[in-house]
């Protein structure tokens, strides 16, 4: 059975969430979309270490996707997912910012 996801929250306030995120070997994030009561979600997403093999994320559309590595999106308005991670762990630095 493959370890669970780790979540750790660095930052959180009424419209600014930072978490350090660890995905590991074995894990794959279905697509889906991110409900929020109101407003509007946008995330900025760093790569900070990809995995051997797998892991890729895969959105309907960004904003901009700088080499894989750095992502902007709206995740409450396209669907997103990631792909099965192969070999290897994922770590993600993910910036959420809520605006009215």
């Amino acid at each position: 059975m493959p370890a669970k996801v780790k979540t750790r929250v660095l930052f959180r306030s009424r419209y600014l969430n930072t978490y350090l995120v660890r995905y590991p070997e074995g894990h794959k994030v279905v697509p889906h979309l991110d409900m929020i009561a109101e407003g509007r979600l946008y995330k900025l997403n760093c790569l900070l270490i990809k995995p051997r093999s797998g892991g890729e994320f895969a959105c309907e559309k960004n904003i901009f996707n700088l080499f894989g590595r750095l992502i902007l999106f709206r995740p409450d308005l396209y669907q997103h997912q990631v792909s099965r991670i192969e070999r290897g762990t994922r770590w993600l630095l993910s910036f959420a910012l809520t605006t009215p």
